[in-house]
Parts: C-alpha cells; structure tokens; sequence
C-alpha cells in the first residue's frame, strides 16, 4: 500500500501537470516562429526614407525567417494611426512596428488623445537607423553660417521663417530644439511633407530648414541651397563640406531622427530575440549598411535589449521637455 507521502506526491504532480503543459506548448509554439507571414507596419507613406529602410531590412528578416514579410503603411497623424493599430495587434511576433523619434518620443507629448502609451504598450526590439538633420538656407539669405543665422535672428526676432515637413515632425521639432538652445524666435510654416517645403525654400519662399539628408542633399549639391550644418558630432561622408552643428557652437542642438523595431508588449521574449539577432543581422548587410550610409543614416548596430529600452525612455523624457518648453500641442 502507497505511503501517505507517496500518495500525496502523486497527487501534486497530477495538478501540476495541466499547469505545466501550457507552458511547454507556449515554448513549443515560440521556437516554432514565424509560422505564417510577418506584418510590418509602417506609419507612414510609401517611398519616404522609412518606407525605404523598413523594405530593405525585411527583405533580410523573410531570407532568414523563412516566411514573407509584407510591408503595410498605414500613415495618419504623424505616424499615430498605424502606432496604435500596432499596440493593439496580437503579441505573438507576427505584427511588427516601425518606430520612430516621432512616434514613440516626440507623439506622446504633442498628442493629448493618443491611445496608446510609447513606453507600456511596446517592447523596443532592436534599433535601425539614426539620421541628422541638415541645416539648410536659400543661397540668396546674407548667412552664412550657423553664427550669422543665430546673430541675424537674434537681430530680427520672429523675421526668419522655417519650412518643415509639418507640425510635430522631426523636422519642425530640430528647429525648436535649435531655438531654444540659441535664444532665437522664428516663424514656423509647416507644410505637408518635405518635398513642398524644400521647394519653396529654393524659390526663397521660405528661408532655412531642418531636413533630412536624403532629400535636402541633392539641392546642396546642385547649389540651390547652402548647407550651414549637419545635426550630428561627425560630418556625413556624402557632405564634408558641411560642418556638424557641434563644430558651428552650439552642441545642445544635436538632434534628428532614429528608427527601431518594436513589437507588442506581451510578446514571448524568445520571439523578440530571434527577431532582434534577425535585424543584427540585416544591419552587418553590406549592401543593407551601405544603402543606409548612403541615405545619409548611422546602422544602429549593438542596440538593442536593456540598451534600447533605456535609450527610447530617455528620448521620450527629452521631447517631453523640448515640447513642453516650446508649447506644442496638437490636438
């Protein structure tokens, strides 16, 4: 006859054993990822520099997955729109974000009724990119620098005017980081993507900018704009020319725009690090490196983990505080 603790073993293993079998599916279920097609949203339109770097990574993530991964831009509220349909998708690692400076840092201080929280409803998987910007002037303006600009803004309070891609953006919120760390007060036109606003600032429509490398470089290039500098501690390989924004005094103005991929929160951790050593992988991609650099971006290789969830709650407290100071707010 079983002993009286023989019996109550039995009795522990039989209850735990339908707890325990959840569990081993679960894992089961998480080395077997992907098992269908991978979503990757992108919050914004097609053919920008983000739709551009998201296709070119997860041409990598499919080769090495083994499952397609299809890119869907779903653009709204500077980037909000498709954030949000993200943070509510089932976290099992076949929805994907592309997150941004803006989407995760800069929209939840712009934005009173967002509906999804940067910090709680995401888990930062690995970083992409991080892009300057480059300060940009009409060749008919009397600055020539960094210096002339602060002194003739200071001189002119709210005279000089600045082009963005729109309210909110990287490129209207480098501006106001800029005036804030120079004492400066300029008029604020924002337009509806870069490619209008760098019109007009070639027309003299609009003085100086703060735009990306990949779209105001070429009008440098053809003389049609002047580079007064490049938001960032080194100079682009594209634009040597261009001197950085540390170099022209005023390093508090460091700044642009930096991307990543994030999932769900609630995703399975095993999920997250297989996703992440695939987006490692992609970025050591010599032709993936290379359309970056190209592009005017820095790889963000090694980040990822603990060093990626640090890095993205210290970017959503340092816009918090740019935008408080400059009194944004857009709805």
């Amino acid at each position: 006859m079983p002993s009286r603790t023989t019996r109550r073993t039995a009795l522990l293993g039989s209850l735990a054993a339908p707890l325990l079998a959840p569990v081993a599916g679960a894992a089961r279920a998480d080395e077997a990822w992907p098992t269908r097609p991978i979503t990757w949203i992108v919050p914004f339109t097609p053919g920008g520099i983000t739709d551009t770097t998201s296709r070119l990574v997860a041409q990598r993530l499919a080769s090495r997955f083994g499952q397609p991964v299809v890119v869907e831009n779903r653009p709204g509220a500077g980037g909000s729109v498709g954030t949000e349909a993200a943070a509510r998708a089932t976290p099992d690692g076949h929805t994907i974000l592309y997150g941004t400076q803006g989407t995760m840092a800069a929209n939840p201080a712009l934005y009173r009724t967002l509906r999804y929280d940067a910090l709680r409803d995401f888990v930062p998987v690995h970083g992409l990119t991080s892009t300057p910007n480059l300060l940009v002037c009409n060749p008919q303006r009397p600055y020539r620098t960094v210096a002339e600009l602060v002194a003739y803004a200071r001189a002119h309070p709210g005279e000089v005017n600045f082009g963005s891609a729109g309210i909110g953006t990287a490129t209207h919120l480098t501006a106001e980081l800029f005036m804030s760390v120079t004492g400066t007060r300029m008029t604020h036109v924002p337009y509806a993507g870069s490619a209008r606003s760098l019109n007009d600032l070639v027309a003299g429509t609009v003085d100086i900018m703060f735009d990306y490398p990949v779209s105001a470089g070429p009008f440098l290039r053809d003389g049609k704009l002047r580079g007064l500098a490049v938001t960032s501690t080194t100079r682009l390989e594209q634009l040597p020319d261009v001197p950085t924004i540390v170099e022209a005094g005023v390093p508090d103005a460091v700044a642009g725009s930096w991307s990543g991929v994030f999932v769900p929160a609630r995703t399975p951790d095993r999920v997250v690090e297989r996703l992440a050593e695939g987006v490692a992988a992609a970025l050591t991609d010599p032709q993936v490196r290379q359309a970056l650099i190209n592009s005017g971006s820095t790889p963000l290789n090694g980040m990822h983990g603990e060093r990626f969830r640090r890095f993205v709650a210290e970017e959503v407290e340092r816009w918090r505080s740019i935008i408080e100071r400059a009194g944004l707010r857009v709805n």
